[in-house]
């Protein structure tokens, strides 16, 4: 399997797009596109908006220069959204503007990354590598170490794995010396396909949590579908089937949502790989399709070799050994294209004349600066005794200042952290008197109120002869404020936790299994939990509530609708997911039929504000049962193991 590791409202638009094109000037369609670069990984079809802005002032403005840096900007956003084709086009665009030699390397570097997503990859090499030669001139460390970052993924592309790590760990180096978070996550990213290619699954994993750890804290939507896409395709090596499903359809989503066509049929493909191997072929049909689609509109070469193979498996898996062999041959044909001899034999000549005349240009470098030495030579000996007495004076002060300013800020740090530490605990401590007032509120008033209709219910009923349909009223009216008593004393309950623990969880679940038990005569519950359980998982008092109401309501639903003997809840954990079932024997329904009412609907948004994934499995006479699946290590926010 090849690793794919990889809004408003329309008539403000116009009145905002109109008035900053009259009004805007150069500095401000600059800061323009600062905000929209700023944006852009986590909104960008915003950033996309901005920019477009951005680029109609600078051209009302006659400003070259940041015309350029406005169409290059558009084709980073476009490239990260999978449109390589437009994304280069604006990018060479932008050259014919640029003016100045930082704004060239970062076109040329978007033409490399866009060349290479199409299959490109000698005019991706050459772009790389001017953008290369630049930076190094302008000596910008950080922007060096990406471009050697992206020529390290050609040469992963046209597999000679061993180039493509030296260039990888070269730009790691760098990206952790500067601390530059985004630049280690992608050199992560990369050297772990290099290692799950090769079979080293462990270090695979290892680099891609690393990355995902790195993108979750960026809040990159854009890099967290890509690491977590990778990290499905880990789990498909280990044979873990269902998580690498679970990840691959959660980096779909992601892709989704931020309108990157190329990572979502990169998903796609994966999923369709997997279905098929587990000879699910029929299943795996739709997502080749949806792959297909989204690579040829996105034109992601890589993709649509990866969906022509997965047909022809199809296929083949079909017996329709014709039609096999044609998705084959265009696959073949595909990827000869891409991968031939000539093009790796002019990609190291590519590489052998730049480091050649990169060598001649040190050397001239240096026989001009030896030259220049040897000439100031003479007139800096009589300076140097003077400056060596100034420097030791000079550095006597420093050190004095220092030690001073030193010990000044030692001060200064621990007074703010405990100034900082007692903000802390008294917002803590106001906070959570403020719970309590509310649930003393809610208990001492709206509980008492309750109880009293629940009384006066009752004493209408036995004090006075009622009709039949006005006595069934009452007791109605009756049974739904008692349950609103026990909903609302589940409420108290969790407003007076910071957080609820699966022990809080499971003991809620067996005192409401308890009572259920001692109110239905005609069915019996069981609740049961895994030895192995993890019982340090903890959840925010929302979330703990919400998984309580899901399992409420499906249990409800099972009495009300099911006709069942028997009810069922269990729960299991591992490392990466908490999981929930609620079965019975009941009568079960079609859901191609059955109407889903508001219960349903409201697990599915409890479940969907969790982040969640919840199914319903029901067969007719047989029973249904309700499955809630929790990962607990991408929504770090919520659990906390």
């Amino acid at each position: 399997m090849t690793i794919r590791i990889k809004a408003l409202n329309i008539f403000v638009c116009f009145l905002l797009f109109g008035f900053i094109t009259q009004g805007f000037s150069q500095e401000n369609a600059e800061k323009l596109n600062d905000s929209a670069m700023a944006l852009y990984k986590q909104d960008p079809q915003k950033a996309l908006l901005i920019l477009q802005i951005a680029l109609d002032v600078a051209h009302k403005n006659k400003k070259k220069s940041i015309v350029a840096l406005s169409k290059n900007n558009l084709g980073i956003v476009y490239r990260d959204l999978g449109q390589f084709q437009k994304a280069k086009a604006l990018s060479e665009e932008g050259l014919a503007d640029a003016r100045d030699e930082l704004a060239l390397a970062s076109a040329y570097n978007n033409i490399g990354a866009s060349n290479r997503s199409l299959g490109n990859y000698e005019e991706a090499l050459i772009a790389y590598l001017k953008a290369l030669d630049i930076y190094e001139k302008e000596n910008a460390v950080i922007e060096q170490a990406t471009v050697t970052n992206n020529i390290g993924m050609v040469y992963s592309y046209l597999g000679m794995n061993s180039k493509a790590i030296e260039n990888h760990l070269k730009a790691i180096t760098i990206f952790e010396k500067k601390n530059d978070q985004k630049g280690m996550s992608d050199a992560y990213n990369n050297i772990a396909i290099l290692y799950a290619n090769d079979g080293e699954l462990d270090k695979a994993l290892n680099y891609f949590k690393n990355s995902l750890a790195i993108e979750i804290s960026l809040k990159s939507q854009k890099g967290i579908a890509e690491s977590v896409n990778n990290v499905g395709a880990v789990f498909y090596y280990m044979q873990e089937i269902d998580s690498a499903m679970a990840y691959f359809n959660q980096s779909a989503s992601i892709e989704k949502t931020i309108g990157n066509l190329a990572g979502v049929g990169a998903s796609y493909n994966n999923m369709a790989q997997i279905l098929l191997e587990n000879d699910r072929v029929d299943d795996a049909k739709i997502y080749i399709d949806s792959a297909y689609h989204y690579a040829n509109i996105s034109k992601a070469a890589v993709d649509i070799e990866t969906a022509l193979n997965m047909y022809s498996q199809y296929y083949e898996a079909k017996n329709d050994t014709k039609t096999a062999l044609y998705y084959f041959k265009n696959y073949a044909n595909l990827k000869d294209s891409l991968l031939n001899i000539e093009t790796n034999s002019k990609v190291a000549k590519l590489e052998i004349e730049y480091q050649t005349e990169k060598k001649e240009k040190e050397i001239l470098s240096q026989r001009a600066d030896l030259a220049e030495k040897e000439l100031d030579l003479s007139k800096k000996n009589s300076y140097i005794v003077g400056l060596l007495g100034l420097a030791v004076v000079l550095t006597l002060i420093g050190l004095l200042l220092y030690n001073q300013q030193k010990l000044k800020n030692h001060q200064l740090q621990k007074e703010n952290q405990l100034k900082d530490a007692l903000i802390k605990i008294e917002t803590q401590n106001r906070l959570q008197e403020q719970r309590l007032r509310i649930s003393r509120d809610l208990h001492d008033n709206i509980g008492a109120q309750l109880t009293f209709i629940i009384s006066s219910l009752d004493n209408l009923k036995y004090g006075f002869q009622l009709p039949d349909k006005l006595s069934a009223k009452l007791r109605f009216i009756s049974e739904f404020t008692t349950t609103t008593i026990y909903e609302l004393r589940d409420t108290i309950w969790a407003m007076n936790k910071n957080e609820i623990s699966l022990d809080d969880l499971q003991i809620r679940i067996s005192n409401f299994v308890d009572k259920a038990n001692t109110n239905s005569e005609n069915v019996s519950f069981s609740f049961e939990s895994d030895d192995g359980l993890n019982t340090g998982i903890k959840f925010s008092s929302v979330d703990g509530m919400n998984i309580y109401r899901i399992i409420q309501e499906a249990m409800n639903n099972a009495l009300k609708y099911a006709n069942a003997q028997h009810i069922a809840i269990k729960i299991q954990s591992d490392s990466q997911l908490l999981k929930i079932s609620i079965s019975d024997d009941g009568k079960g329904f079609d859901s191609e039929t059955v109407r889903m009412g508001n219960g349903i609907n409201n697990m599915n948004k409890r479940a969907n504000d969790i982040g969640a994934e919840i199914s319903i499995e029901s067969i007719k006479n047989k029973g249904t049962k309700v499955n809630i699946v929790l990962p607990l290590q991408i929504t770090n926010k919520t659990f906390d193991v």
